[in-house]
């Protein structure tokens, strides 16, 4: 097939490697315009325009892409089968959508209807989820609202943080969007429409969804620092200054009161609800640097019954 891909970071990366390797033509790759980050806000290259240049193929990057002339010219001059969408991070247009045969097709991380949004991979993490996966659908003017295509499942293992499951997805992903191709290419793809009573969404993540609720069960403090890997993570405030927990882990440890701190040699434990606690193993103090437990301890004189949150 002649396709355009649109993607942005390193999950994107597997699957446009994987459709060229399977033989198909990429005639362009759009991705977002590089961008400040960091703590040196340096100017970053999108990780998918490193791959594309590297395996010499066309690059765009524009700013915006709705009402772009000179983009949907140049899109409409190639007249590609299919548009392939991985993690791109832009809503895409209904002229984009009509523009190909096949339509454009999406490589969602999750076992659609469940975990529409920006973030299914952090939150399926954040929520617990034992299973997770990857689901090609064609794209519509709704938020992962179109059809499915394929879907294939992955278990999640409970102490996988989003980081690790980003990684497991990724080359699954690709390898089912190759095998989509394939059935579209041959007519054997069939289109499942989503039972959009069962739809759960995943909203973009916010600093806020860091914030350490200490009424939470130890197990749901857990999932969702594991969830909110590298960003937002996980925080709380001790004497009026930010704590950001870098490592921790649910405990036997019981009759905890919430967000207090119980010191137990050089471990330290945190209450939660309902009689349940974690245990810290790695955090930072606002404006230091990470440091054990064991360190924290004896670097801040920390002692049983200070309070967490305040």
């Amino acid at each position: 097939m002649k396709l355009v891909f649109c993607g942005t970071p390193e999950f994107a990366v597997p699957t446009l490697e994987a459709v060229v390797k399977a033989g198909h033509e990429v005639a362009l790759v759009v991705t977002q315009p590089d961008r400040a980050a960091g703590r040196g806000m340096e100017v970053q290259e999108p990780a998918v325009k490193k791959a594309a240049l590297g395996l010499g193929l066309s690059v765009v990057q524009p700013e915006k892409i709705k009402n772009n002339v000179e983009f949907r010219l140049r899109l409409e001059a190639i007249q590609p089968d299919a548009i392939l969408v991985v993690a791109y991070g832009r809503i895409i247009p209904q002229w984009m959508l009509d523009l190909p045969r096949f339509g454009n097709i999406n490589l969602h991380g999750s076992l659609l209807p469940k975990y529409r949004g920006a973030a299914p991979i952090q939150w399926a993490v954040a929520n617990g989820e034992v299973v997770t996966g990857v689901t090609t659908m064609r794209l519509d003017a709704g938020l992962d609202t179109g059809d499915m295509l394929l879907a294939q499942v992955v278990p999640i293992g409970q102490e996988e943080t989003a980081l690790d499951v980003y990684g497991c997805l990724a080359p699954v992903g690709a390898d089912l969007m190759v095998e989509t191709l394939r059935q579209l290419d041959c007519g054997e793809a069939c289109l499942e429409k989503q039972n959009h009573a069962l739809a759960t969404l995943a909203p973009i993540l916010t600093r806020e969804d860091g914030w350490m609720d200490f009424s939470r069960p130890a197990k749901q403090i857990y999932d969702r620092w594991r969830g909110f890997q590298p960003w937002p993570g996980a925080h709380t405030i001790l004497r009026g200054k930010k704590l950001i927990v870098h490592a921790l882990c649910p405990t036997s440890y019981k009759a905890v009161p919430e967000g207090t701190l119980m010191v137990d040699g050089e471990r330290v434990f945190v209450g939660c609800g309902p009689e349940s606690a974690v245990e810290l193993l790695e955090v930072q103090m606002e404006g230091k640097r990470r440091m054990s437990a064991a360190e924290f301890l004896r670097g801040y004189q920390v002692r049983s019954g200070e309070r967490l949150g305040l």
